[in-house]
């Protein structure tokens, strides 16, 4: 008995040296960092800048995988399942915080299943429209959804995300019908906006600025508290006479829930470290995007604080995900 005690004893102190052998020697394979929306989105787009500069702090590639679909769900739902090795990390967008809330079908919990690495940047989101509506303002938009209620459509980076709820929020405090059309992501959606087949959308910054500036699509007006530098000219909605809750689309970076604390905080200072270098910052902010670089408990706050402000919405709205 004595002999299997200690055996039983040794087993645990090797396996005990390992794991940490195994964590002192991270990373010693490239680390994939799965987005949930496709290339050019403004996640996918903090995905490849960050990551790019993490390759370098971390000495080992990051590799950035769009796998879109079902409001960034899918991917989520992969990296919840993932080994807990800091191998596998998830782009966590605020649409997966609106998304969980009114869609009871999903197979993980943000909060249970994974564990706060970093909170890399912000978006904006912009209340845009195509020019043929003629809608010049916000007011004009309105007053256009009240004389052909139903007929206005509005595009969304799919069901449940911010843009989503944002027009479903609008919707009920101007008492207005307007259509949801759900999309993958922002690029497909700001691609059939630019052709016309929707009419308006609250999208992030980073896919129609630059067609804002060129005339293609009229900005309305920001969801943001001030105006943004990169758009001196574009009101707040506040400023637009509809004020709302403050919406900005942000990225961080998320780890398998049971992770090991040493792994999530190696990341964590490497993330900070990258999203507030100067050309990181260079890169973003011509995108609409601020860099924050908080840690993964200053996340963990921002996780808890939109979890409230979306539930408030999802309940006035009444949207579900069928």
């Amino acid at each position: 008995m004595r002999l299997r005690i200690v055996v039983t004893a040794i087993a645990a102190l090797l396996a005990t040296a390992s794991a940490a052998w195994a964590q002192a020697d991270y990373p010693n394979r490239p680390v994939r960092l799965i987005v949930g929306f496709p290339p050019g989105s403004s996640a996918d787009i903090a995905a490849r800048v960050v990551g790019n500069r993490m390759s370098q702090l971390l000495g080992q590639q990051v590799v950035v995988e769009s796998k879109p679909g079902a409001a960034s769900s899918i991917a989520a739902a992969e990296v919840a399942r993932a080994p807990k090795d800091g191998y596998t990390l998830f782009m966590l967008s605020s649409a997966n915080i609106a998304n969980e809330l009114i869609n009871p079908a999903l197979q993980f919990n943000i909060v249970r299943d994974f564990a706060p690495v970093a909170l890399v940047n912000t978006t904006a989101v912009i209340l845009t429209v195509h020019p043929s509506t003629g809608a010049s303002d916000l007011k004009g938009l309105i007053a256009l959804a009240k004389a052909k209620p139903g007929e206005l459509n509005y595009a969304s980076t799919g069901p449940g995300t911010a843009p989503h709820l944002s027009g479903e929020l609008l919707a009920q405090r101007a008492g207005i019908k307007i259509v949801h059309v759900p999309y993958k992501g922002s690029p497909e959606a700001a691609t059939d906006l630019l052709a016309g087949r929707v009419s308006m959308m609250f999208s992030p910054a980073s896919a129609v600025i630059a067609q804002g500036k060129e005339g293609k699509l009229k900005l309305l007006a920001t969801a943001t508290g001030k105006r943004l530098s990169i758009l001196p000219d574009v009101p707040t909605m506040a400023e637009a006479g509809w004020p709302t809750a403050e919406v900005v689309v942000w990225a961080g970076v998320m780890a398998p829930a049971g992770t090991p604390r040493v792994i999530i905080r190696q990341l964590e200072r490497a993330f900070v470290e990258a999203s507030l270098t100067p050309e990181t910052r260079e890169r973003l902010v011509v995108f609409g995007a601020d860099p924050v670089g908080a840690g993964s408990k200053a996340f963990a706050e921002v996780l808890e604080k939109d979890l409230a402000l979306w539930q408030r919405v999802a309940q006035a709205s009444g949207v579900k995900v069928e």
